[in-house]
């Protein structure tokens, strides 16, 4: 089979059968429905994109299975050429959607699997690295949309999973059969769930002996039975009720076409056959898969420096519909605003180029730098929005509807008293304002600002692994070196 293009895309998710609620309500057709179909959008953009000739280099890569063209969201990372690419592809897709377009964290699941499936068999040889490659290679053959789930509800965060007080807190082996494993639990934050056709779950923690079943990694189509999603609340969402798709100019969303999404899942007693199982109770293994998928993604928000570079460009328009673009401050911030930007990318770019074969001969980022990396993530678009609803002014929030402006009673008012610079139209003023807004504070901020902070790990978990990463023994034994400090 071919790579999919955004068409084909959109017809393999109406074949799904999943069961998705929303305020209360069960969505028998998540592909069309208005708070869902944005995000959809944004996952159709990786398909469109991989077709498009300017962006191929990026967008598709060889697969090392079957030398076959493939999205290179299927893709084991052959090289550090790869991992920059993954970097490039990164920015390039946030630049053109400016939300999450949802598909790192199924990759970022699936090399992370092909290095410690690999490390599991070398020990115990338990088959798991070529079942593995099984349905890699059904993944790459389908052009499959993978949703990584790791985060589990956790409880009581004082308890390790097996002293919860309800078990199913974190995901774990019910029974187990000839077949297969019966598994309940629940996986939180599961961004762009509903636009996957497989889910692919991982532990949220290192394991003790104690805690074994729940050391679980397991892949199933999404629309297994017994898996239920329960989708998410974002600021301002219920303005996409407000839009017609057909119509995709409608002011008020910022950013009509595109958007995300997150659920909870769960899973409520799911049968998963043995030829899905990648790890199953080898507990001493679940920390170094967190571990690696968690490097992997602290790459992969490279992406906000995609989206970041839509919200500037939003800031420096604003500047210029105002007539205020020449003024020192704005400029001054203007700079600001890129330099905290590039200095994202220039995190993901250095953990890539620095990034190592693995044993399995997959190649996998700088650790020590992917954290680093990710640790500016938590910090930096906070500012560059900060700096953009400066630059924007108090219109941005005290704007009325985009019904307003085209009632023929008041719309004349709005249109008279919310012009700006001569030559430049109040409606398009209005556009930006409500594209900055979606950005900092509406439904694009989940993935722009939420995300930063706590995706692929809250900054405190990215802090214990820069301390553990770096080698302050050498850096003291340089240090005493050159000052002459002799010890026995």
């Amino acid at each position: 089979m071919k790579m999919m293009n955004a068409e084909q895309y959109e017809a393999s998710l109406r074949k799904l059968n999943l069961v998705v609620y929303l305020f209360g309500e069960k969505i028998d057709n998540p592909v069309d429905h208005p708070m869902i179909r944005p995000s959809m959008n944004a996952v159709a953009k990786t398909y469109e994109m991989a077709q498009h000739p300017r962006a191929r280099d990026i967008m598709t890569a060889t697969s090392h299975l079957t030398g076959k063209t493939i999205n290179r969201f299927c893709h084991i990372h052959q090289s550090v050429e790869d991992l920059i690419n993954k970097t490039r592809m990164g920015r390039f897709l946030g630049s053109h959607t400016g939300c999450c377009f949802q598909r790192c964290v199924g990759m970022d699941a699936l090399n992370a699997l092909s290095i410690v499936t690999w490390e599991i068999d070398a020990k115990y040889q338990t088959g798991y690295y070529e079942r593995f490659l099984k349905y890699l290679a059904y993944v790459q053959e389908n052009d499959l949309t993978c949703d990584g789930a790791m985060t589990d509800p956790k409880g009581d965060r004082s308890l390790a999973p097996h002293q919860q007080p309800d078990p199913d807190m974190y995901l774990h082996v019910v029974s187990e059969t000839s077949d297969g494993i019966i598994v309940r639990g629940a996986k939180a934050h599961q961004t762009g769930a509903v636009n996957a056709h497989e889910v692919i779950v991982m532990p949220t923690i290192a394991m003790r002996a104690a805690d074994k079943d729940y050391a679980l990694s397991f892949a199933l189509p999404s629309d297994a039975k017994g898996i239920t999603y329960i989708l998410g609340r974002q600021s301002c969402d219920t303005r996409k009720l407000e839009s017609d798709l057909l119509k995709p100019d409608l002011m008020d969303t910022g950013n009509p076409m595109y958007g995300g999404h997150e659920a909870l899942v769960v899973f409520d007693d799911v049968f998963v056959p043995w030829d899905r199982v990648f790890m199953c109770r080898e507990h001493e293994f679940a920390g170094m898969l967190v571990e690696k998928f968690a490097s992997y993604h602290r790459q992969s928000y490279a992406c906000k420096a995609g989206v970041g570079d839509v919200l500037i460009g939003a800031a420096q328009t604003i500047a210029e519909y105002n007539g205020v673009e020449k003024a020192s401050h704005i400029k001054d911030k203007i700079i600001e605003m890129n330099h905290l930007n590039e200095t994202l990318y220039c995190g993901s770019v250095s953990c890539a180029a620095e990034g190592r074969r693995e044993a399995s001969g997959t190649y996998c980022v700088d650790t020590l730098l992917a954290n680093v990396a990710k640790q500016n993530v938590t910090r930096f678009p906070y500012e560059i929005a900060r700096l953009a609803q400066d630059i924007a002014g108090g219109l941005m929030v005290t704007l009325p509807s985009a019904a307003d402006f085209k009632t023929p009673e008041v719309g004349k008012w709005m249109e008279k008293y919310y012009k700006a610079r001569q030559g430049v139209s109040t409606e398009n003023r209005f556009r930006i304002l409500r594209l900055i807004e979606n950005l900092t504070m509406g439904t694009a901020a989940v993935g722009y600002l939420t995300e930063s902070m706590h995706g692929a790990g809250s900054p405190q978990a990215q802090r214990i692994m820069i301390s553990r990463q770096v080698n302050m023994t050498g850096k003291k034994m340089l240090a005493k070196k050159l000052c002459c400090i002799q010890e026995n």
